[in-house]
């Protein structure tokens, strides 16, 4: 699914929603719109396409907030619940199977490899850890354990995305293409299935959306 059928899906279904599935779809929704605009600028897509997936996760503000990694698992493992026609799954395995390898093979996009760089103690091992990490993503896809890789990947992307929105990377670099193209197109591949299977599943609680409307 694209914006349009998103949009007309939303649009059609809104007035049966709950306030927090209404804000976050429809948040996310217009992000994924301004993406598919957006055209050549990769590094532009993915940053649109990275707001629209933090649309639809985030959760609400509370004195203390779980990190990042438990708010992805949480989400991934209630999608993959909810996709009982395995469209994830299928996308993961059939679709970005290469592509996946290719990103966790690289180090630029990998933390501790950063940590180790930028002078932090206790990451001189961050090739062990790399390998470390490929050893758990096989072991996952002979598993076929759809929420471990979703989880691996997203930290790589995470990656990536604090480099760019953070200054950490030059605009239309030579130098990080491959993550760049590689995580717009997963990115604009999964957010439209998550999408989709939140508005098919507005009973369960999604939880209210950082910065909920104030009137």
């Amino acid at each position: 699914m694209r914006f349009l059928d998103l949009k007309e899906k939303q649009r059609r279904l809104r007035e049966t929603f709950p306030e927090s599935l209404g804000l976050r779809v429809h948040r996310a929704i217009s992000w994924l719109g301004r993406a598919e605009e957006e055209g050549e600028d990769q590094d532009v897509r993915f940053i649109l396409l990275w707001i629209g997936f933090n649309a639809a996760y985030a959760g609400d503000l509370r004195e203390e907030l779980p990190g990042e990694r438990s708010n992805f698992r949480s989400f991934f493992e209630t999608l993959i619940t909810l996709d009982k026609s395995n469209r994830i799954y299928d996308l993961i395995w059939q679709r970005f199977s290469q592509e996946i390898r290719v990103l966790l093979d690289n180090q630029y996009v990998f933390s501790p490899f950063w940590s180790h760089h930028n002078g932090q103690p206790g990451y001189e091992d961050w090739k062990d850890r790399l390998a470390q990490a490929k050893r758990v993503a096989g072991q996952a896809a002979m598993t076929k354990d759809t929420v471990k890789i979703l989880m691996i990947v997203f930290d790589r992307l995470y990656v990536l995305r604090n480099q760019m929105v953070h200054g950490g990377a030059t605009w239309n670099s030579s130098v990080n293409r491959a993550q760049v193209r590689d995580g717009v197109g997963i990115l604009e591949s999964l957010l439209p299935i998550f999408l989709d299977l939140m508005l098919d599943n507005p009973n369960h609680d999604w939880g209210m959306p950082l910065y909920p409307v104030v009137k």
